[in-house]
């Protein structure tokens, strides 16, 4: 019989992206922060070959055999638990529950946090570097949707640093932390319930690596080195990654120097590539974003995540911009409670 000793308390935090969005699927730039919104499970191992999971955003629990199958497992959040089981090779029961902050479907990564969540909780005991939780989950999250997302979701949930943004390469899987300057407030305002699953993020993707196969590396291209592409979609996805990639840049160097009208015009740069190159805006997105940057006090503003819907963030003075959430940047996953590993190291 378990204990109250036995149970395990895992937290994993969401996160906005300043810049850099799908970048990270060809080993580029991205500039994310740890959210304090969060998803927390707490559970304990069983005898029963089975993870039993309950959650307060669906009313439907997740009840995984193992060992784990993700092909047609329901419902589709159980996918995820699937995913990450088998990942892991799990063989132990496992029951509990999962509870979010993280709003779902908004571009803020709650699946991402929440495979992280699942990792954690699940091996509590193994001795995973966060690189290779954060590489677990990512393969997880493709088995799971069948998207090929990147690495950005789960290498900021993970890596997260309070009062930091972290310089994210995706190439290299390296994080550098940037401190957030202060007098400036980054806020979230929710649009659209989205999902990346059955958008045309995975077409993005294929562009992109359709005009690597022309020119080589997005990650080491620049903007001339994009004139061989003569289809005018591929010039197209290609420039903004190329774009993104030095806005990132320049964007590090902005905050680093304080310069929050530097880091906010960029922001906005940012926004009007992902609309107009990279066509993954909508005019709710592109409304909002309008809005915000014709607001007194706000330096830029720009979706956040994939896009096709979910939030928009702006960098703005404290108190400028009033309908929406502000967010702080925190301190990334833990095993809180239980367990041997608190994946506390680098």
């Amino acid at each position: 019989m378990s204990t109250a000793d036995d149970r395990v308390e895992v937290r994993a935090p969401g996160r906005v992206n300043l810049i850099g969005d799908h970048t990270d699927y060809t080993g580029g730039l991205a500039l994310p922060l740890a959210i304090d919104r969060q998803i927390v499970i707490r559970g304990v191992d069983t005898d029963e070959p089975v993870i039993s999971l309950t959650s307060d955003q669906d009313a439907t629990p997740a009840s995984i055999p193992l060992p784990a199958v993700v092909a047609d497992t329901e419902p589709p959040w159980a996918r995820r638990v699937a995913a990450i089981a088998a990942e892991l090779g799990r063989e132990q029961g496992f029951a509990g529950s999962v509870e979010s902050t993280v709003p779902i479907g908004a571009g803020l990564s709650s699946s991402g946090a929440l495979g992280v969540a699942l990792a954690l909780a699940l091996s509590a005991d193994a001795d995973h570097s966060r690189l290779e939780v954060a590489l677990l989950c990512q393969r997880a999250q493709q088995a799971a949707t069948g998207v090929p997302a990147g690495i950005l979701d789960e290498m900021a949930s993970l890596h997260g640093l309070g009062g930091h943004a972290l310089l994210l390469d995706c190439h290299e899987l390296s994080i550098e932390p940037v401190p957030l300057p202060e007098g400036a407030e980054i806020v979230v305002k929710y649009i659209s319930h989205r999902t990346v699953a059955g958008s045309p993020y995975s077409d993005r993707v294929a562009a992109c690596f359709a005009a690597e196969e022309v020119i080589g590396p997005l990650r080491l291209a620049r903007m001339e080195d994009l004139s061989p592409l003569s289809d005018p979609v591929l010039l197209a996805r290609a420039r903004h990654v190329v774009s993104e990639n030095e806005r990132v840049r320049q964007s590090v160097d902005a905050f680093r120097s304080g310069d929050l009208k530097a880091a906010g015009r960029l922001m906005t740069a940012s926004h009007t590539s992902l609309r107009d190159d990279y066509e993954v805006s909508t005019p709710d997105l592109d409304s909002a974003v309008e809005t915000l940057v014709s607001t007194p006090g706000v330096y830029g503003a720009r979706l956040t995540g994939a896009g096709f819907g979910g939030c928009v963030i702006a960098l703005a003075e404290p108190g400028a911009v009033t309908e929406a959430w502000v967010v702080r940047a925190v301190d990334g996953a833990e095993v809180v409670s239980g367990g041997s590993n608190y994946y506390r190291g680098p």
